[in-house]
């Protein structure tokens, strides 16, 4: 059973540290893809497809707008303004967020898996001197 016990924590580790660091290295190269978002003021109005957030582009120099979707539609409510996030030059391309969600996704999993790697790895080291 011992050897059982430690050929799992081995395999944890090194599961856990080789997609971790997988992981981080892409969600490092998908924050560089996702760029800056600067944070603004949106004005929220109703337009012929749904409700519309207008906004300055102080970039571009001039106005920017897009449709809520139906989810910030929720988040927002019935809030004749709200605090946006946007692309600067880009007059279409707006968010709730600062941060995009699948970026805080995949680094939440590697932070949990390397997290594992490090569990696994303490795990085997204590079973190591305890056996002396």
């Amino acid at each position: 059973m011992p050897d059982a016990i430690d050929a799992i924590a081995e395999i944890f580790s090194w599961i856990g540290f080789g997609l971790g660091i997988l992981l981080a290295v892409v969600a490092l190269i998908m924050r560089l893809a996702d760029g800056t978002w600067v944070r603004t003021q949106g004005v929220v109005d109703d337009g012929p497809h749904g409700r519309l957030v207008r906004w300055f582009d102080d970039h571009a120099g001039g106005v920017g707008s897009a449709y809520l979707t139906h989810e910030q539609e929720h988040r927002i409510g019935a809030s004749q303004t709200a605090e946006i996030y946007v692309r600067p030059g880009r007059p279409d391309r707006m968010r709730l967020t600062a941060g995009s969600p699948a970026v805080r996704a995949v680094t939440l999993l590697a932070a949990g898996l390397l997290a594992l790697g490090v569990i696994a790895l303490a795990t085997s080291l204590i079973l190591l001197f305890v056996r002396g």
